[in-house]
């Protein structure tokens, strides 16, 4: 892998998408969320470095869909850093007992596309940051199950994350530190979606590990 990454490429659903616009308008393209503010912090400081930062979540994405657009919204643009967060979709379509959730594929899909990435792009870094959720909103009605299935698909991430050589990026735990300062509702508004705070949560936490590791964007 070159010495940085010149082309950063942000994935996922709408955690990930915040709102984002689907045209070339450069004021909104990047959505308004961890990602707005991880490239914006980045191509500040690095402005002489001409960097490029794309956001291609989508809002309800599962692992499977995001495999199922992976060449259009991965693979074509040649990302020499791709950055992936997806999870809870797959868990919400099971918790509502939804016919696409019927069958759990958030691993199969996932690995499936880390597999795809490392063939035809070997050379590319991975971040895979962790899926998360906090007690409020959605989750308020079945925690203990919703805490079980994200919890396996934290494990599941942490595992690839190894096997692929990316860097994995702990998210649950600086959630569940800042409890101490404002209630769950704070940082997830229904317990899923960040807030502002919340988004700048996560941004902090991916520079703070992606930035000291072998994929630091420099």
């Amino acid at each position: 892998m070159q010495s940085s990454p010149s082309t950063i490429l942000f994935q996922g659903d709408s955690i990930t998408d915040g709102g984002r616009s689907r045209n070339e308008d450069l004021n909104h393209v990047l959505g308004h969320g961890y990602a707005y503010l991880i490239s914006s912090r980045l191509g500040m400081d690095l402005a002489n470095r001409h960097k490029t930062f794309y956001n291609r979540g989508i809002s309800g994405n599962r692992a499977s869909d995001l495999y199922a657009r992976w060449n259009e919204d991965a693979i074509s643009l040649k990302p020499d850093l791709i950055s992936i967060l997806i999870g809870v979709n797959d868990a919400w379509r099971s918790m509502n007992g939804e016919a696409r959730g019927y069958t759990d594929r958030f691993a199969r899909a996932y690995r499936h596309l880390l597999e795809e990435t490392r063939e035809v792009m070997p050379d590319t870094g991975l971040v895979l940051m962790e899926p998360f959720i906090l007690r409020t909103g959605a989750t308020l009605d079945q925690w203990e199950a919703w805490q079980e299935r994200i919890s396996e698909y934290q494990q599941q991430v942490q595992q690839l994350a190894k096997q692929f050589g990316a860097v994995f990026v702990p998210l649950q735990q600086s959630f569940n530190e800042v409890l101490e300062q404002a209630d769950a509702s704070y940082w997830l508004w229904d317990g899923v979606h960040p807030t502002a705070a919340g988004h700048e949560l996560i941004a902090r936490q991916w520079l703070s590990v992606v930035q000291h590791s072998p994929l630091a964007v420099v």
